[in-house]
């Protein structure tokens, strides 16, 4: 028969809670949005270190958005990168934005088929951060955050 069943079964937002202006993995300073109002759907996902597994296999959008701060010329480059071997990560979806002496913002979404929750992860890359720019984070308000929307069946 031709019927929608149930709904979205998990939906979760992570967020940086200070400021980096250093390249590399996001491996710190991470949390589950947590400001009032705020729910998560199903069991959400979980982070050891940067590193965000999924609660259950299923096709997710992941979604990167970067929040920050440059003069002219400074530059900052935000990655999704995936493994599904538990091992070697590819970076799979890029944001990035110049400075323009002024707060940017960009996001990047990657659609993501985890078919095994042991080996199939993520984690989010900041590169090319030059002079004065930074990656904003907070840990009231959500500025540059995660996003975990499981769409349907792998």
């Amino acid at each position: 028969s031709n019927y929608v069943q149930g709904g979205i079964t998990e939906a979760d937002q992570w967020r940086t809670t200070g400021n980096i202006s250093s390249n590399g993995d996001i491996t710190s300073n991470l949390e589950r949005v947590d400001t009032t109002g705020f729910s998560k759907i199903g069991t959400g996902w979980s982070q050891s270190s940067g590193i965000f597994s999924a609660p259950s296999t299923g096709i997710y959008k992941v979604k990167f958005t970067i929040q920050g701060y440059g003069t002219s010329g400074d530059n900052i480059n935000g990655y999704i990168k995936i493994t599904t071997n538990n091992s070697s990560y590819s970076a799979v979806a890029r944001c990035n934005f110049s400075g323009v002496a002024s707060y940017n913002v960009s996001s990047t979404d990657f659609y993501f088929d985890i078919t095994d929750t042991s080996t199939h992860k993520c984690k989010f890359e900041l590169t090319s951060i030059g002079g004065s720019a930074a990656v904003v984070g907070d840990t009231n308000e959500t500025w540059t955050n995660m996003t975990f929307i499981r769409l349907g069946d792998t």
